[in-house]
């Protein structure tokens, strides 16, 4: 199921995610011609640094959230190009010379699926670069929402939800990656454990894009209830005495090549 998302509060919200998408990009060693899609674009931010990158190439954004879309939007022309479409149906063959996402993947459920159409995607030769969640990751957060979610006020909503994320291990993904088709597959792990500055920062988080997914199982009179508890008690959780808040991130990261 794809999430709808503000794309504008997530653009104030999502500090590490760029953080952590400007490195991987400065790793890529673009020479400018190449022609690059972005898997879950978000706000386009990430996908507008690399198409300054490629004077003679483009690039290409997409996310399945209409408001990450209108977001980005603003930010397309010359090279740069953003389309609404669920990473799931993925519908190129032989057009990519680098398929880049960062922190954007463990919202796809079906990596089987994903990589082989990543692999139909790519030009020979071309490569693989990714960075998302893995086991792990957000594990304050996940112990607070599991617990509002088992509240009495708030648990019959949840009768029929289904967890949003897949976040395998490292060595569940590499056999996953190496069975795939693509060749010269790295998996490797990173701990990006993060303090948060402020509690407002981090509720910034929680509210763009983290506690999305739940919201639209409650009716709309209980959400701000629902959505008060995890702030109320992530900030106890989390808030250490300095007044910065610690959260994990572990992330999983794949190169490889077609």
């Amino acid at each position: 199921m794809a999430h709808e998302f503000d794309g504008k509060r997530y653009e104030k919200a999502s500090t590490h995610q760029q953080e952590w998408g400007r490195k991987l990009i400065a790793e890529l060693g673009l020479k400018g011609s190449e022609r690059v899609l972005d898997l879950g674009c978000g706000d386009g931010s990430l996908t507008a640094v690399i198409a300054e990158l490629l004077p003679e190439g483009e690039a290409i954004g997409i996310d399945a959230s209409r408001g990450m879309i209108d977001a980005a939007l603003p930010k397309a022309g010359g090279n740069l190009y953003f389309r609404l479409l669920d990473i799931d149906d993925l519908d190129f063959e032989d057009e990519f010379d680098v398929i880049f996402s960062n922190a954007a993947l463990h919202w796809v459920k079906d990596h089987e699926k994903l990589l082989r159409n990543v692999r139909r995607a790519l030009r020979p030769g071309g490569r693989v670069r990714f960075n998302f969640a893995g086991d792990g990751n957000c594990m304050a957060f996940f112990r607070v929402i599991c617990e509002a979610m088992s509240d009495e006020r708030f648990r019959s909503f949840f009768a029929a939800f289904e967890w949003p994320w897949f976040m395998p291990s490292l060595e569940a993904y590499r056999k996953l990656a190496e069975a795939s088709g693509l060749r010269n597959v790295e998996v490797w792990g990173e701990n990006a454990d993060r303090h948060f500055p402020d509690a407002d920062t981090m509720t910034r988080w929680i509210d763009q894009p983290s506690i999305v997914p739940f919201l639209p199982y409650l009716p709309e009179r209980e959400q701000p209830a629902f959505r008060d508890l995890v702030v109320q008690r992530m900030i106890e959780e989390t808030r250490e005495p300095d007044g910065r808040c610690f959260e994990t991130f572990r992330r999983i990261n794949l190169l490889a090549t077609k």
